[in-house]
């Protein structure tokens, strides 16, 4: 089983929180210091991701988001709130799409319902097996967060830096290939789960118009664009995001 942490109200709903590629869960110790007084917060680390055990790849989003119900069916969770980042996103729309009596509410963030440049993620999935985690640093300053963050939080900066090189080779490559493979754009209007979409201002690896389509295709999904925010946004915007999906949560409880 991956590995998973849990903080907040026991007797609460339960959010579940699903990590960016190359992070682990304690990017979203922002959400649990800001969200941990109202709900139960459940964060997990993908394969081969922080704490979680490597498996040999290719995953496909299937297996990932098989991996999280796995920890609900483990913790005796029947439905959850789940937020998902980039790949934590796409796991949250195959949750939707394949699971959606485990969920209560989806949050995606800074994700697509196919991402860029397909082929690509298995050559980046080559670089990685052969050079290590390490090959992908030089590119994320300025795509995981603005250089006005690094700039201004450098300590928050060589965190997020440091999760990457701890992450492992094969978890990585295998995640890549996950994401090369996934293409839900024909099937997001069967979505029915209460949606928000949120997207990073200044994110070049999922753009705004690419997120919109996101929520363009998810019959009354709510759409976001959050300023001064680069692909990480809720480690970079950590109060506007958290106001944001304690909003839309609680949307749901008064609908």
């Amino acid at each position: 089983m991956i590995h998973y942490a849990v903080a907040g109200r026991e007797d609460a709903e339960v959010l579940v929180l699903g990590p960016s590629l190359g992070t682990d869960l304690t990017m979203f110790d922002a959400q649990v210091d800001g969200l941990a007084d109202r709900y139960r917060v459940v964060r997990f680390d993908l394969r081969g991701h922080g704490r979680s055990p490597v498996e040999p790849g290719p995953y496909s989003m299937a297996d990932l988001a098989g991996d999280v119900v796995e920890v609900l069916d483990h913790l005796g969770v029947r439905r959850c709130h789940y937020l998902g980042v980039s790949i934590g996103g796409a796991i949250g729309q195959w949750l939707a799409l394949h699971h959606p009596d485990r969920l209560i509410t989806l949050t995606v963030c800074a994700t697509a319902a196919q991402f860029c440049d397909p082929p690509s993620w298995a050559e980046r999935a080559a670089v990685v097996r052969a050079e290590g985690t390490a090959a992908m640093l030089p590119s994320r300053l300025g795509t995981w967060v603005t250089h006005s963050f690094a700039c201004h939080r450098p300590q928050e900066a060589e965190r997020l830096a440091e999760m990457l090189l701890a992450t492992s080779a094969e978890g990585y490559a295998g995640c890549c290939e996950a994401i090369g493979a996934f293409d839900v754009r024909a099937e997001l209007g069967r979505i029915t789960t209460p949606t928000l979409v949120l997207a990073g201002a200044e994110d070049p690896a999922t753009p705004v118009d690419m997120v919109r389509a996101v929520a363009d295709g998810i019959p009354g999904s709510l759409f976001t664009v959050v300023p001064d925010a680069a692909h990480l946004l809720t480690t970079e915007r950590p109060e506007v995001v958290n106001a944001m999906v304690a909003g839309h949560l609680a949307r749901r409880v008064h609908a």
